[in-house]
């Protein structure tokens, strides 16, 4: 392992720090216990039967496990992982090269399914269905068609936008769960987790604190107790307490709702630039300098989940919620879109 120097010392990289944080067993993952509890009785009933799993679609927003379960499923099966993402998937033959070098019991993880081609989609259907590809080879009058045989494998797909699937996509997925938001006690759990694998020392406050502002969210947690680890070692003696953790969450500009500086952005600009909404996506992106589909993806959710934001046909409107949670007083006469 390569050294580096630090004050002057030669040291070796704290390789609790190279660790993974994601779990590899189903026994040390927490939360989604129903999706979780079906997914071990699949792959047991699996395993009995000596057969590939069933293909599966994992989704939710983002940061929820989605990855992590599939990690998870295909150690559990006995197979490799091998991952890629949808807009990676750019013409046939990449797709026909990933799935050629699959192995029996191999586990082929999609992430962003919802974005690959429909050109490419349908060259799914026979492999997910027969495990068949069809390939052309040549072109014009010389163009024939080869069916090669697959190896039995299971794609797991991973969404944050499942309605975006073409419905024959989505019906070859005989397996479909749905990842939701985690409570604040489980995320705790999470972070003394991760901090018992970074090796670092946090009271159980600290770790409450953390994990109520990382916004139901295990990725958001991870990355918070890393920060706030960062300031305790700098600012305070190497601990993280729940003041520690209130000081470094402050300076990050998070509050104790988990509303960081571009949700507030977001919600103000709603109110005073569009009067508090109706307004589309695409006019909010360019008012708090986002891109739409960030939006809708990363912060949307969230806001909504807890009151903050509604979403209509006509546009997104702030709730009274948000009006109190900027100080600010609704105008009369507008009601927040309650009516629309």
């Amino acid at each position: 392992m390569p050294e580096r120097m630090v004050s002057g010392v030669l040291t070796k990289p704290d390789t609790a720090l190279e660790m993974t944080l994601r779990p590899s067993l189903f026994s040390d993952f927490t939360g989604q216990l129903k999706v979780k509890e079906r997914l071990e009785i699949a792959v047991e009933a699996a395993r009995q039967r000596k057969e590939a799993l069933d293909h599966i679609l994992l989704s939710g927003p983002p940061g929820l496990g989605k990855t992590t379960l599939a990690n998870i499923l295909a150690k559990a099966m006995g197979g490799t992982l091998k991952s890629t993402s949808g807009p990676t998937i750019e013409k046939a033959a990449d797709l026909a090269g990933l799935l050629t070098n699959l192995e029996e019991g191999d586990v082929l993880f999609i992430d962003e399914i919802h974005r690959l081609q429909k050109t490419i989609e349908e060259y799914l259907y026979p492999a997910m269905e027969d495990f068949k590809l069809d390939i052309i080879i040549d072109q014009g009058p010389n163009a024939r068609s080869v069916r090669l045989s697959l190896p039995r494998f299971t794609l797991i797909g991973a969404t944050t936008r499942s309605g975006l699937l073409s419905s024959p996509l989505l019906t070859r997925f005989p397996i479909r769960e749905r990842v939701d938001y985690y409570t604040a006690e489980q995320l705790q759990k999470i972070v003394v987790r991760a901090s018992n694998l970074l090796g670092i020392t946090i009271e159980e406050q600290g770790a409450a604190e953390i994990a109520r502002r990382s916004r139901g969210t295990p990725r958001i947690a991870n990355n918070l107790l890393r920060r706030v680890r960062d300031y305790a070692q700098v600012r305070g003696d190497g601990r993280i307490t729940s003041s520690i953790a209130d000081l470094a969450l402050a300076m990050l500009e998070i509050d104790e709702n988990g509303l960081d500086e571009m949700d507030k952005r977001i919600l103000e600009a709603i109110i005073v630039k569009f009067g508090g909404g109706p307004v589309g996506v695409s006019s909010l992106a360019v008012a708090v300098g986002e891109e739409p589909d960030t939006l809708e993806e990363v912060y949307e959710p969230y806001l909504i989940m807890e009151g903050y934001l509604n979403r209509t046909p006509q546009g997104r409107i702030a709730t009274e919620k948000s009006y109190k949670k900027l100080g600010l007083t609704r105008p009369t006469g507008n009601q927040g879109g309650l009516f629309n």
